[in-house]
This record gives structure tokens, sequence and C-alpha cells, in this order.
């Protein structure tokens, strides 16, 4: 029961992943850390959303630069570390 509510969980964040085509991300208001945390965090979903639909992207390109990108590797690295960590506490 748990993994279910996990998972309706997850498949509701996929509704806030997007995809901006490159010809209209010029004209978008840049996104900072924030927004970058966030993609980094919905990535795992967006990911397999983004491999049976070309309307969802992993990666904002109308980015701030470093703070996003600082962000995106926060929320990824939170990520996989929760997993280490849950598979550590299966072992013992």
């Amino acid at each position: 029961m748990r993994y279910l509510i996990c998972l309706l969980f997850l498949l509701t964040l996929t509704g806030c992943a997007d995809y901006v085509p490159l010809d209209q991300a010029s004209n978008i208001p840049k996104v900072g850390f924030l927004h970058g945390l966030w993609h980094g965090i919905i990535f795992p979903i967006a990911w397999v959303v983004s491999v049976f639909s070309d309307s969802t992207a992993i990666y904002a390109v109308y980015n701030n630069g470093g703070w996003y990108d600082f962000g995106f590797f926060i929320g990824v690295g939170g990520f996989s570390a929760s997993l280490l960590v849950s598979k550590k506490k299966k072992k013992s």
C-alpha cells in the first residue's frame, strides 16, 4: 500500500514537468535555483515520461546558468542519496 501511495504521489508530480520550444525560451523569464531544485527532484519521473512523450523535458533551457544548475544537482543528488539510505536501512 505504501508503494502505491508513493507511486500515485510521484505520478502527480509529473504534472509539474513542462516543455518549452527553443524558439519560445528566449521570451520566458529565466528560472533560477528553486526551479532547478524542483526539476532535479522530479527528474526521475520527468525522465520516464520524456521517454514516451516529446512534450516533456527534463531540463529547462531557459535557466539563469549556475544557480539553476546547482539547484538541479542538489535535487538529483537528494533523490540519489535517499535511495542509498533506504537500501542501507533494508540491509540492517
